[in-house]
This record gives C-alpha cells, structure tokens and sequence, in this order.
C-alpha cells in the first residue's frame, strides 16, 4: 500500500493550494494529503491536516462538489490532466481559483493511477480585472453599436447617468439637461406609479436582459407632452456592486401605425368594408357586460347562388358590396352592422327591442327590394335581390352572444320557409 504520509510532509509546506485525491476501499473519494492552502480554498478551519485521509465529499462545498466530483472522475478514467476554475465563497467575499488535476502513479509513467494531485491558484484580482474590462467594454461597445438608437442608463437610485445624442433627438432634452435627472421625465405621469416596482423585480431577477415590449406597448414622454411608442431592450451590469440599467431605444411610431392598420384588417371584411363576424361577437359581449335591451337581426341574400350563377362572381361580390352600402345607411341605430359570412349578414342593435328592431329590418328589407338606393354598378342596370331577415332580443340577465345569434338565426330560417323576402321575430 502507497505511503501517503510521505506525500503529505513533502506538499505541507507548499505556499499553493494542493491535495492528492483518491479512492478509499468503498471506491469514495477520499482526500489522501493537503496543506493549509488547500483548506483555506475550500475555507475549512476546523480540520487538522495530520487527520488525512479525509472524505471528499462533506468538505468540499456543495455548489462546487459536482464539477469538482466530475473533473476527478474524468482524470482517473482518462489518466489526462485536467483544469478548471471555480468560484468559493469565502468570509472576505469570493475567491476564484484554477485548479489543475495531475494523475499521480506510484511509479512514474506506470499505472495504475493511485490519486490525483490537485493543484489551486487564486486568480481573484486576474478575474475582477477581466470583469471591469468586460463591463467597460461592452458599454462602449454598445453606445458604439446603436449610436442610431436612444441609449440611456441609470443608477440604483433611477438617475440617468448616460443620456446620447440619439436620446437627445428622441425626446428633445440635451445630455446636460437629463444627466442625474430621474428617469420618471421620460415616462408618461399614468405609468409612474409602477415603474419602480419594475425596476426593482428586474434587479432581483437572474433575467440578465430583456424587451420591454413583450407584452404591452411601452411609451415614452416627449419634451412636448406627445406619447412616444418605444421598443426598449433593457440590460443590466454590475459595476463595483451597484446595479446599472442601459436601455436601447427605438421609435416605432410607424411600425405601431402599420400594426393597428393590420389589426383593422384583422376585424374587418375585406370585400365589403364591414366589420368581420370576430369584431361583431366582440362589440356583443361588450354590450352583454350591462344590462340594457338588446336586439340583433340576421340577414340572408335570397338565392343568392342563382346570381353568381347567372351573372357571375364579379357581380355577386358588387351585390354583397351594393348591400353593405345600403345597410350602413339604413340601421343608423346599430352599434354594429357586420358580415357574418357567405351572404350573411348581422347586426347589433342596443336599447331596442325586439319589434322595434323589427321594423328597422322591414323598412332595410322594403328598402332592397325596391332598389330604393344609389349604388353604381358594373353592368350599368341594377342587380335585382332581396333579402329575409331573422330577429331576436336579449332575454333578461343573457350575456351568451352565441344563444341571441343562434334565435336571430332560427327567425330567418323560419323567414327563408315562410317565402323569403320577409322579417320573423323569434
């Protein structure tokens, strides 16, 4: 059996961290040999050196066992040298080390491979070094990147401390006006009362950057009063243990002008210009939130088909059109007139009743069947058509926009077998 006491008189004096690691007899990691170096790395005071062989495991901290389990384990089976670094946290703060793993033999070049000799150098100072040149250069770099982007930062205390030219353009304040200012300036006086809770769970959260526009639209306040939509990405550093927070500014004013065009488009029906069967249900349940009358009316094309068939589609979609013309006209009373679908057609009419609502429909359908309205069509003469019409009121206390469609929609079946061209109260 290897004489480790040997060892550990020859490494006592060694002004580095070191220890020799091997396998007890129940194959545990044991720590064969160490010197005071080697304790004060892993900060243990309370063992004495002439108590090796010791336990891996219960001495090395917790957070940086498995990687150093793992590194040991991988110089036994490869019987390749190793390194890595690890942070300890000590009394006086955090210490960064690099540990180099050597297989140690019994005989020079001869397995087996009894231990390994572990090796530790504080690089400390060379890490914070490298910290504080990271942080002054990815700030440098960042005003260098988007230099056609606002930047601003902020301290702990939400005072801005950099304030660019982009910035200035933005929001029409000059650096010298905004440096040591707090950031509420810049934001609209509603959203002051949240911001710094924000601030704060940003702080707390390991999200190391973020888009603040993930959810809702951000806005900032121009020096003028005006809302300014942002998109922000927002990061933070720490620099000598304060917190600093650098947002990259955009204006997209036209990109929101483009996204509320889409969303139009989004509710709205392409052919005819009405609202779209999502924007009526969502008018409807607005509606439903009081309890004031309601009435909706379901309208059909009658033999809408025998159109498309003898004139074409062309003239099928201008009779669609010619009848959103006239409706638009006609319900005045409507909250909302919108395409259901098809041939199809809705309509919303809040503080009627039901045969109030039905005599706005007859007068629209006498209306169509008279071709009483101005409308230019393609092939010169009208398109004759008619329609029939289903109407249903809201029962007491109903909020189902789905139940008063669907007894609109058993009126008009009932309109369409009783003959069409007609008006059915359900």
């Amino acid at each position: 059996m290897f004489d480790w006491s040997r060892v550990q008189d020859l490494i006592r004096g060694i002004a580095a961290s070191v220890a020799v690691i091997s396998h007890d007899e129940a194959n545990k990691l044991v720590i064969e040999a160490c010197n005071e170096g080697f304790f004060r790395m892993i900060d243990v005071n309370h063992v004495c050196i002439d108590a090796c062989p010791i336990p891996f495991e219960p001495l090395i901290p917790h957070y940086a066992r498995t990687e150093f389990r793992q590194k040991l384990q991988e110089c036994f089976e490869s019987g390749v040298a190793q390194e890595l670094e690890q942070a300890y946290d000590l009394r006086d703060g955090t210490h960064w080390w690099r540990l180099s793993l050597k297989p140690f033999r019994a005989v020079a070049g001869a397995p087996p491979i009894i231990g390994i000799l572990v090796t530790g150098l504080d690089i400390t100072a060379k890490v914070q070094l490298t910290h504080d040149l990271d942080v002054s250069t990815s700030r440098f770099r960042s005003v260098v990147h988007a230099a056609y982007d606002a930047i601003i930062t902020i301290d702990q205390q939400q005072c801005i401390t950099l304030f660019n030219r982009a910035a200035e353009d933005l929001f029409g304040y000059t650096s010298d006006e905004m440096l040591g200012q707090p950031i509420e300036r810049l934001i609209p006086e509603q959203y002051h009362p949240n911001h710094p809770q924000y601030v704060r769970q940003f702080a707390q959260s390991p999200v190391r950057s973020r888009q603040m526009n993930e959810r809702d639209r951000v806005y900032g306040q121009h020096r003028d009063g005006s809302m300014l939509p942002l998109e922000i990405a927002i990061s933070k550093i720490n620099v000598g243990g304060l917190l600093e927070f650098t947002a990259v500014i955009r204006d997209i004013s036209d990109r929101v002008m483009l996204m509320d065009l889409l969303q139009k488009r989004a509710v709205t029906d392409e052919l005819t210009g009405l609202p779209n069967r999502r924007e009526f249900a969502e008018v409807v349940d607005k509606l439903l939130e009081s309890d004031r009358m309601l009435s909706v009316f379901m309208l059909d094309i009658d033999y809408f088909k025998r159109v498309n068939d003898s004139f074409g589609h062309d003239v099928g979609d201008e009779v669609l059109r010619a009848l959103a013309k006239v409706a638009l006209n006609s319900v005045r009373k409507a909250a909302v007139f919108a395409r259901w679908g098809g041939e199809e057609f809705v309509a919303a009419l809040p503080g009627l009743s039901a045969e109030e609502a039905g005599v706005i429909a007859d007068k629209l359908r006498s209306t169509i069947e008279r071709q009483d309205f101005q409308f230019k069509w393609r092939l010169g003469s009208p398109v004759p058509f008619t329609v029939s019409i289903g109407v249903s009121a809201r029962k007491p206390g109903e909020h189902d926009v789905d139940a008063i469609v669907k007894r609109a929609d058993l009126a008009l079946y009932r309109a369409k077998q009783g003959g069409r061209n007609r008006v059915e109260i359900g």
